[in-house]
């Protein structure tokens, strides 16, 4: 992707570069070759090419989240005809992965023709798919996406509602069970309060902060675990001591939002969070390894993109917050992400994973990650840049 000249302060050029890399080339090619015209929807992922992948079958969460980004594009006035496209990856989701089978809710998975590959019913997908009505619903004002929003939430609480402010993994049930699907069921109803004020909103918010504090991050170490039994106990065995550096920063940010958007006192766990996920970064290059340990240890020294975008996330809300260095912190992950990720030869697209030694070892660019470089490159330019 093409970089400023340098002449703004460093922290606007690279929030420029990064607007520029997502309105003059991500959005038109995730709206071009990353949609597919013949069965309907969007491609799993293109081939480093550029060329979609035929083959790969279709996560219902990456319909939802390329949902979102249209129509969050939209609403920034960064892609005129954003809500057109996103109403038709909607159409396609409506169509082929809701209820198709009879059952309440979305299925997790279709073919690429759109037949139904998995009918499970999971959380995690649920949680993007009210992350994109409540967008949608803000861009367009659409009376029918405003009933899907509550028709979302009505299934979100009687299918994954454990009774005690958490949520099962999916119907069937399974395990073991994730703290991932509450982090974007936070993320998702911090979005219904921004987008549309909704009063369901702030009581499930401090539910799901609640089950952090208490469950999800570890009493001796305070990391975030990933995984955990039926009753949300820490896992005895090496599964229940796995962490992601990724997830921590990513809470700091979405604990930074909450503080803003609800007036709260800014506290001392998003700083935490950010500051235990830093010690697993590289020291040489400051890139965050995929998966850690509760002991402190890299288990997989591989780093795909979306870590780094919640890096620079996090950073960028630690400069809102005031923090000393943080915005400078938030520059150089974003100058990282910028050099290192978005240099593909596939313009709009990424090199999605490097392994330990900085090797890239992707053979795809998948479309998922579009909402994290998006969300990242929005927070940029609201917070560092010249946007809105």
């Amino acid at each position: 992707m093409p970089t400023s000249d340098g002449a703004r302060e460093p922290g606007a050029a690279v929030a420029a570069d990064l607007r520029r890399f997502i309105i003059e080339e991500a959005l038109p090619l995730w709206a071009g070759p990353g949609r597919d015209r013949r069965h309907g929807g969007v491609h799993e992922r293109l081939h480093l090419d550029g060329t979609p992948d035929l083959l790969a079958a279709k996560r219902l969460r990456v319909q939802a989240r390329q949902i979102y980004v249209y129509a969050h594009a939209d609403a920034l006035g960064w892609y005129p005809g954003g809500q057109a496209v996103a109403f038709d990856i909607l159409e396609f989701m409506l169509a082929a992965g809701r209820a198709p089978d009879g059952r309440p809710g979305y299925v997790h998975l279709l073919t690429p023709d759109g037949s139904v590959a998995d009918a499970r019913r999971d959380a995690y997908d649920h949680m993007f798919v009210l992350l994109s009505l409540t967008w949608l619903a803000r861009a367009s004002g659409d009376a029918q996406v405003h009933r899907l929003v509550e028709e979302t939430l009505g299934l979100i609480e009687a299918l994954f509602d454990d009774g005690a402010g958490g949520l099962i993994e999916s119907v069937p049930p399974t395990l073991p069970r994730r703290q991932n699907p509450h982090m974007h069921a936070f993320e998702a109803m911090l979005a219904l309060h921004e987008t549309l004020s909704h009063e369901a909103a702030p009581p499930r918010i401090a539910r799901l902060r609640e089950l952090l504090e208490h469950h999800f991050l570890c009493a001796e170490t305070g990391l975030l675990l990933e995984h955990f039994d039926a009753a949300l106990g820490r896992l005895a065995t090496p599964e229940g001591d796995v962490v992601e550096p990724g997830h921590m920063v990513e809470w700091a940010w979405l604990l930074r939002r909450h503080e803003a958007m609800f007036g709260l006192p800014r506290g001392s766990l998003a700083s935490r969070m950010l500051d235990d996920g830093l010690r697993f970064a590289d020291p040489a290059t400051g890139f965050l390894p995929d998966e850690a340990r509760r002991d402190g240890a890299t288990h997989r020294a591989t780093r795909r993109c979306w870590p780094q975008t919640e890096l620079a996330k996090a950073w960028l809300a630690e400069a809102e917050a005031g923090r000393d260095g943080a915005a400078a912190a938030a520059c150089a992950a974003l100058e990282r992400l910028r050099d290192g990720y978005l240099a593909s030869p596939v313009a709009g697209g990424w090199i999605d994973q490097f392994d330990g030694a900085g090797r890239p070892i992707a053979e795809h660019v998948p479309a998922s990650t579009l909402y994290h470089v998006f969300g990242a490159v929005v927070e940029a330019d609201r917070v560092i840049g010249r946007g809105p």
